[in-house]
């Protein structure tokens, strides 16, 4: 499959077999997002990989997700930034060289590296940002400075949702 293929065939996956993931396969989702580019070549990224049950069920005691099929995917992975990874940029009027954006930015092109792989191993993902961010933070042991924007969840899918609409090309340029 090439990248384009990968990119078309990508869905949100809701629904997954009571299958576990091979720890090989999730393995290269992590080197995957490894090999993303990143400013400052900071790699500011880190994962948090939940796969158990009893820590799954702790997550869904404290109310973390708001969707419940999140508790019920064979893995989570917590996608996590740290702002303070990139050296302080000098001012500059107009533009915006906040850490923060900086960290959400690079956290997401890693993700999508693992989307695109994920589909490629025949694995389905789905973007879940719905959390309360706060606990999920506290729970991990994070300090406060990090960013949890998000996380993937990810298995072999149980169903197989046909294509979104898309804008056309002329309706997303400017």
């Amino acid at each position: 499959m090439d990248v384009k293929e990968a990119i078309k065939k990508g869905r949100s996956i809701r629904a997954y077999k009571d299958k576990p993931v091979p720890d090989d396969l999730i393995n290269e989702l992590i080197d995957a997002a490894r090999l993303a580019p990143s400013g400052n070549n900071a790699q500011p990224w880190m994962f948090k990989i939940i796969k158990s049950k009893q820590e799954k069920d702790k997550l869904k005691k404290n109310k973390i997700f708001v969707q419940d099929f999140v508790y019920t995917a064979p893995v989570l992975i917590v996608c996590c930034s740290n702002p303070d990874a990139f050296p302080k940029a000098k001012f500059v009027p107009g533009v915006d060289m906040s850490n923060e954006m900086r960290a959400v930015r690079d956290i997401s092109i890693a993700a999508q590296n693992m989307i695109l792989r994920a589909t490629e191993l025949g694995l389905g993902t789905c973007y879940v940002g719905w959390m309360d961010k706060p606990k999920m933070r506290k729970h991990l042991g994070l300090p406060d400075n990090f960013i949890v924007p998000y996380t993937l969840t990810v298995g072999f899918a149980d169903e197989n949702p046909g294509p979104r609409p898309r804008k056309n090309m002329n309706e997303i340029l400017l």
